[in-house]
C-alpha cells in the first residue's frame, strides 16, 4: 500500500507513542517534583539561586539529557537485536509483549499492583553536584534506576522496538522518546522561573496524568496484541499522505 513496508508504516504510529510518552513521562508525579532539585544540585548551587539567576543550568541539563539518551539507544538497539534473534517468533513476541503493557498500564491505572515497580533501583552516583561529568552520570543513573516513574513506560517503547526487529527502529525509538523527555528539561533550565510556575500549576493533576499514562499502555499492549499497529498506521498515511515524508 502507498509503496510502503509494512514495518516502515507501523513505525509512524510506534514514533508517536514514544514522543508522547517521554512528555507524559516528564509529568509523571515523581519525575516532574524532583525536577527544580535536579538541576540545583546539577548546578552546585540552590533552587533559590536557580530562581535568581546565580548560575545556569542549560549546560548541565544538556549533559543529563545526553546521559540518559546514551543509555536508551542502547536499549533501543538490544531489544531490536532480541527481536531479530527470534524473527520468526515476531507474531507470539508481538502478543507476549502486548500482555506486559497492558498489564503495566493496569499497574498505573491501580488495578493492580506490580511491588517491583513500587520499588526505586537508583545507582549512586556520588557527590558529583556542579559539573558537566556529574550532571552526564546523574543522566545515565537516572535512566537506569528510576524504575517507578519511566520502568513501565520504558517496557512499552523496547516492547514495541523488540517487534520491529531492526536496529535503526529501536534506536530511532528511543531517541525519541529521549526527545519527549529530555527537551521539556532543558526548557525548564532555560526558563526556570516560568518552569516552577508552571510545575506548581501541574500539580494537582499529576494523579490523572499518571491515569493517562495507563490508558495509553493498554491501548498500545492492545495494539501489539491484535496486530492493529499497521492497520493504524495505513489509515493515518491516506487520511494524511504528508506524513509519508516524514518516514
Amino acid at each position: 500500500m502507498m509503496g510502503i513496508e509494512l514495518a516502515d508504516a507501523a513505525f509512524l504510529p510506534a514514533a508517536m507513542v514514544a514522543l508522547l510518552a517521554g512528555i507524559l513521562s516528564f509529568l509523571s508525579p515523581c519525575v516532574l517534583p524532583i525536577v527544580p532539585p535536579y538541576l540545583a544540585y546539577m548546578t552546585g548551587v540552590g533552587v533559590g539561586g536557580l530562581k535568581s539567576g546565580e548560575r545556569s543550568a542549560v549546560v548541565p541539563a544538556l549533559f543529563f539529557v545526553l546521559g540518559l539518551s546514551t543509555v536508551f539507544l542502547l536499549m533501543g538497539m538490544a531489544a531490536s537485536a532480541f527481536g531479530r534473534m527470534f524473527l520468526q517468533w515476531q507474531d507470539l513476541l508481538s502478543r507476549g509483549a502486548g500482555l506486559v503493557v497492558i498489564v503495566l498500564g493496569l499497574h498505573f491505572l491501580h488495578v493492580i499492583r506490580i511491588p517491583i515497580l513500587d520499588s526505586e533501583a537508583r545507582l549512586e552516583t556520588g557527590d558529583r553536584g556542579g559539573s558537566v561529568f556529574g550532571a552526564y552520570i546523574l543522566g545515565l543513573a537516572f535512566a537506569f534506576g528510576w524504575t517507578p516513574c519511566i520502568g513501565p513506560q520504558l517496557g512499552m517503547i523496547l516492547s514495541l522496538a523488540a517487534t520491529g526487529g531492526e536496529a535503526g527502529r529501536g534506536a530511532s525509538l528511543l531517541a525519541i522518546y529521549a526527545l519527549g523527555l529530555g527537551i521539556p528539561f532543558l526548557l525548564s533550565a532555560i526558563f526556570i522561573n516560568r518552569a516552577i510556575g508552571v510545575m506548581n500549576r501541574v500539580k494537582p493533576y499529576l494523579r490523572l496524568i499518571e491515569r493517562i499514562m495507563g490508558v495509553l499502555l493498554v491501548v498500545v499492549g492492545l495494539a501489539l496484541l491484535t496486530g492493529a499497529f499497521p492497520v493504524f498506521a495505513y489509515w493515518l498515511l491516506e487520511t494524511f499522505p504528508w506524513l509519508a515524508m516524514l518516514g
